[in-house]
């Protein structure tokens, strides 16, 4: 399925590159995660069980959504940008229209990352390189902590991955790299998915 028609089937409209992006130190421009590889991500690796979905730095709700939609659980987006959090909470609107199992929560929040205050029940933590390391570093911490006081299988999912945001996690953290899934029509190294888990 193309881009145009996965925005179709989720009545969403979050194509399109942030242009005329401050040059900010720690956080990046707005680039949608393509739905090719979310599906190819998807069909090669399987959610943790009670999985509750955190997208930081979630632009415009599209991959949020998207969760939602394939597989009904709960999910969380995490926005710093006011224009994008607006506009994701409009996509969330226009999908929740006619979308199936709307009980199930869908929730965005406009703050910075590393503001974000980790639930005790979240375990899949999405990044699609949207800050710099230094904020990455502070991101992590807080999962660590809340995994410190409630202990659970969790996921961290790097689209893209950037060299030092892996580093990072093998060197100065507990989690392991659990699956790597390579993009097909893809000839660049780092463009791949890693899917890193801490258990236990």
């Amino acid at each position: 399925m193309k881009e145009h028609e996965f925005e179709k089937l989720l009545r969403i409209h979050t194509a399109g590159f942030q242009y005329g992006f401050p040059k900010l130190t720690h956080y990046h421009r707005y680039e949608p995660t393509p739905y090719a590889g979310l599906e190819q991500l998807f069909d090669e690796y399987i959610l943790p069980d009670n999985a509750v979905f955190v997208d930081v730095g979630c632009g415009k709700g599209r991959v949020p959504i998207y969760i939602h939609y394939r597989f009904h659980i709960p999910v969380v987006g995490i926005e710093m940008d006011e224009k994008f959090f607006v506009e994701a909470q409009h996509n969330k609107e226009t999908y929740l229209e006619k979308a199936k199992k709307k009980h199930v929560p869908i929730a965005f929040f406009h703050m910075l990352a590393e503001r974000y205050s980790v639930k005790s029940n979240e375990n899949v933590f999405f990044f699609f390189n949207p800050f710099s390391l230094d904020i990455f570093r502070k991101v992590v911490a807080n999962i660590l902590h809340s995994f410190e006081y409630h202990p659970r299988n969790i996921h961290i999912i790097l689209y893209y991955p950037a060299i030092d945001y892996l580093f990072y996690l093998e060197q100065d953290t507990p989690f392991t790299l659990h699956r790597e899934v390579r993009l097909k029509d893809e000839s660049n190294a780092n463009e791949r998915i890693c899917v890193y888990t801490l258990l236990f």
